[in-house]
């Protein structure tokens, strides 16, 4: 008898679950403040210029699906004194794109929110330090990850960390950005 009433219980909530359905779907587009990182413990950072598109499609008011295409050019500055007897080099030119899931806590007007995903690079990498010589052209794999705060009564706009990983190249890529949202209905 308790199994039964327990399958029962289970469905019905199961069956209002769905009241949390969220069918407001949107395109966002960030921009901001490039960066790159060598794995290596070395403080050499190449900056530049960061550009993202994603389409959210909403699965819940907290959680959605977003593809993304993205552009990151960085170059290292050449000029910065380097106490190694050789000159490092760091550059990241290339086009992202992937799928990541968002989780965002559902707070109005100051929203935090988490994306994780994978991805592909396309472009060319330099990862020259006096521990990796790496100096790769083609497609390579990415996993981003973004932190941030989506900003406004409606959540319209967002403040973002995001980050891609690239572990082949030793190197990982990011962003500060601010970024607008564009309603779909």
């Amino acid at each position: 008898m308790k199994k039964t009433m327990t399958l029962m219980m289970l469905i019905l909530v199961s069956i209002y679950t769905n009241g949390q359905q969220a069918n407001k779907n949107s395109i966002d587009v960030a921009i901001g403040y490039g960066l790159s990182l060598p794995y290596d413990d070395i403080d050499i950072t190449a900056t530049g210029f960061y550009l993202q598109g994603e389409y959210a499609y909403k699965l819940t008011t907290w959680m959605d699906v977003r593809p993304y295409v993205g552009l990151i050019l960085t170059e290292y500055n050449e000029d910065d004194d380097f106490p190694f007897t050789s000159t490092p080099t760091l550059s990241t030119n290339a086009v992202l794109i992937g799928g990541k899931t968002q989780i965002t806590a559902p707070i109005p007007w100051v929203a935090p929110y988490i994306e994780i995903g994978i991805g592909a690079s396309f472009g060319s990498f330099e990862t020259v330090t006096p521990y990796t010589n790496i100096d790769e052209s083609g497609v390579f794999m990415h996993i981003p990850l973004t932190l941030g705060l989506k900003l406004g009564p409606k959540h319209n706009f967002n403040f973002a960390f995001a980050y891609y990983f690239h572990p082949d190249l030793e190197q990982f890529s990011g962003a500060t950005a601010i970024g607008v949202s564009f309603p779909l209905n």
